[in-house]
């Protein structure tokens, strides 16, 4: 358990490098949804998604203690490696990146962009994680999980905000890849005292999460066939699963169709770019039953690749 002072300390650190991200109420949101709901704009961080928050909480501790020249690797579909980058820079560090193949173009160049090595691996962001691992050892660099304590720590910061401005939220829809996000919100909520009931978000086509939370053990897909590239893991962690399971009231499941009429419902009610994973919240609470009368929803990222938006926006769907 996060207490709020170890939250604090994370804002602390998150500052220095970006503002608190807002969260508004759209009216056109509310007309759709057919009640008030506040977004908490996650894509409108310097990274374009929420994770910056704990690569930089992460980071600067390894960083103060971390010898010349030392360097980091991890594994990602885009907006986690883009957060080690953005603070590898920031502190002086080495970054090096495994993606699966066929990752998409755009997160690849931007992680480039802000200084990261890219290592393209593996058919899956599974078998990706597993060849960072193997070149930590080969290369001396660091492991940096895609799931850790600090990382929790520095996006529950997060949810710290969104709760602490709308405290009037009952419930409150966050997606699930790996699961920082979603314990970062259970974190900040039970730090705080508050009684919010949080909802977690998964593709149909990558419901690790809620099998395990159904069959109440670890259970892994064969697969992770969707374009919401951000929740396409097969493999959970335990660590996140005993927070969801003993702090979210449910996982949802939503298709590639839902979660694409999300983006357009996003862009058309906000003006604003979500990805696929930035959507899956709204997707969510569009296609769920109503759980109370002023639910939030957060938009992730917003690193979508164009030719998947301009898809998007026409009607379609992207495969994969």
């Amino acid at each position: 358990m996060l207490t709020l002072a170890a939250i604090e300390d994370a804002a602390e650190i998150v500052y220095r490098s970006m503002r608190p991200t807002p969260q508004y109420a759209w009216p056109l949101l509310a007309e759709a949804v057919g009640r008030p709901v506040h977004v908490k704009h996650e894509n409108h961080t310097p990274t374009g998604a929420f994770k910056v928050r704990g690569g930089l909480v992460m980071l600067q501790d390894f960083a103060a203690h971390a010898p010349r020249g030392a360097g980091v690797v991890s594994a990602t579909r885009g907006n986690h490696g883009q957060s080690l980058a953005f603070a590898a820079r920031r502190f002086g560090l080495g970054c090096t990146i495994v993606v699966p193949h066929g990752n998409s173009r755009e997160k690849n160049a931007a992680m480039r962009a802000f200084g990261a090595e890219l290592i393209e691996h593996g058919e899956d962001f599974d078998a990706a994680r597993a060849h960072a691992a193997e070149l930590a050892d080969e290369r001396g660099l660091t492991l940096v999980p895609s799931f850790h304590v600090d990382l929790v720590r520095g996006v529950a910061t997060y949810g710290m905000e969104f709760l602490r401005a709308v405290p009037e939220l009952d419930v409150v829809y966050v997606p699930i890849g790996l699961g920082s996000g979603i314990c970062g919100m259970i974190s900040a909520r039970d730090a705080l005292g508050l009684k919010t009931r949080i909802v977690g978000v998964v593709s149909d086509q990558a419901d690790a999460y809620a099998r395990s939370l159904e069959s109440g053990q670890l259970e892994d897909t064969d697969s992770a066939n969707t374009f919401a590239d951000g929740m396409a893991v097969r493999c959970p962690s335990e660590a996140a699963l005993a927070v969801i399971r003993a702090g979210a009231e449910d996982i949802v499941r939503v298709s590639d169709d839902q979660i694409s009429e999300a983006i357009r419902l996003a862009f058309r009610a906000t003006h604003t770019v979500t990805e696929g994973a930035g959507a899956a919240a709204l997707a969510a609470l569009l296609a769920d039953k109503p759980r109370g009368s002023h639910p939030g929803v957060v938009f992730t990222g917003q690193n979508i690749d164009t030719e998947w938006m301009h898809q998007v926006l026409g009607g379609e769907t992207p495969t994969v």
